[in-house]
């Protein structure tokens, strides 16, 4: 609708987690790294929460681009409201298993037969289970029990449960320490602080290759920071919601008018920011917009990779970093 008033070839903020618009925050991008470690080290169990609309969804999609498919196989479970048999039937249909058998028991002689074989031609099987905090307390032990698939060495499948906050409380109950105790790395995506929202802005609206500026004031800016909480989809509904109703009035500025017609429309109230406010507009101001590439190569998401998991990870760094350089092509990066 807006697209050729602001001189935009794609929507900068659209809902749809597209890894393509991935705005790295450190703690995004260590849990990119993380995610990378968990699967080249076949870890078994790794556990990532944040609140609804932090951008965990389009972190899995991230990965999934940037690992190259002869080396690892991917089975996305985007909606864990199933019974047991389901799950599974779910889990082998999304590993591209044709045909899957009635019996429990031969969907499981399947599965294994099907992780021995993957192993045995060098690749890595992953299960990603996102909305994991839906997760029912049988179904999050038969996820368990799949984790059982090992060789004398590795294990066969690596699960990766992705949730809101929730997940956590369910993982901390008594009843789920076996599961628990098998998680071998957690991590957390929190909001975007104040000063990262014009970033983020930025990021988007260039890679959305747009010809103006940024349309939006500083002072519209920090009034978005303040009622979305640093939720970056929050920010995105906001954002796209205020660029329609400057369209229609045929203005090129989006102001802090027109930021709360929008709030007041859609009933968004300001949440309250855990590090404050004040002075926020001024913080925008001073920091400075860095903007990355826009569609960085397999090298270029491998050199991502590599230094957060020497920074994190400090003592797996020998063979770990070898490993992701030889999927990614990058071995010169890891022996810099």
């Amino acid at each position: 609708m807006y697209l050729q008033h602001f001189g935009l070839e794609k929507t900068p903020f659209s809902l749809t987690p597209d890894p393509r618009f991935l705005f790295l925050t450190p703690r995004h991008r260590e849990a990119l790294a993380a995610l990378l470690f968990a699967v080249t080290e076949r870890k078994g169990f790794m556990v990532m929460t944040g609140d609804a609309g932090t951008g965990k969804t389009t972190l899995v999609r991230k990965l999934l681009l940037s690992i190259p498919i002869t080396c690892a196989q991917f089975s996305v479970i985007v909606n864990p409201a199933v019974n047991r048999s389901e799950f599974l039937e779910c889990v082998l249909m999304d590993f591209g298993v044709e045909n899957v058998p009635e019996s429990k028991a031969m969907r499981l002689s399947l599965l294994k037969k099907f992780l021995l074989r993957a192993h045995s031609e060098g690749k890595t099987s992953v299960l990603v289970i996102d909305e994991a905090h839906l997760l029912t307390a049988e179904l999050t032990d038969e996820i368990r029990l799949l984790s059982n698939f090992e060789t004398s060495e590795q294990k066969l499948l690596q699960i990766i449960l992705v949730g809101q906050n929730e997940l956590n409380a369910v993982l901390n109950l008594e009843s789920m320490r076996q599961v628990k105790q098998r998680v071998a790395i957690r991590m957390h995506i929190e909001p975007l602080p104040a000063p990262e929202v014009k970033r983020y802005l930025q990021t988007r609206w260039t890679r959305a290759a747009g010809r103006y500026p940024l349309p939006f004031s500083d002072d519209a800016i920090g009034l978005v920071a303040r009622a979305s909480g640093g939720i970056p989809r929050v920010i995105n509904v906001v954002c796209d919601a205020a660029l329609v109703n400057a369209y229609g009035i045929g203005s090129a500025i989006v102001g802090p008018r027109q930021i709360q017609e929008v709030l007041a429309d859609l009933q968004i109230a300001p949440a309250v920011w855990k590090g404050g406010l004040d002075g926020t507009a001024a913080a925008m101001r001073a920091a400075p917009v860095r903007e990355t590439a826009v569609t960085p190569n397999r090298a270029e998401s491998a050199s991502i990779g590599l230094k957060s998991l020497e920074r994190y990870f400090p003592e797996k760094k020998t063979p770990m970093i070898f490993r992701i350089a030889s999927w990614f092509g990058a071995t010169q990066t890891a022996t810099k």
